[in-house]
């Protein structure tokens, strides 16, 4: 079975914050090449996540 939306968007921010707390090229404004990749899946999907939130709403 193919995971939710929300299950790929928690999963991400789970790998962005593992990184961030590891990584010591990266900061809030800067980040290093795989926390920017993280970083840029973990808004793809929170963006995605919030649209669908909207739809099924209104």
């Amino acid at each position: 079975m193919a995971e939710s939306l929300y299950d790929r968007y928690m999963a991400a921010a789970r790998a962005h914050r593992e990184h961030e707390q590891q990584c010591t090229n990266c900061s809030s404004v800067s980040r290093c090449e795989a926390g920017q990749r993280l970083y840029e899946s973990l808004t793809r999907l929170q963006d995605a996540y919030v649209t669908r939130q909207k739809q099924q709403r209104g």
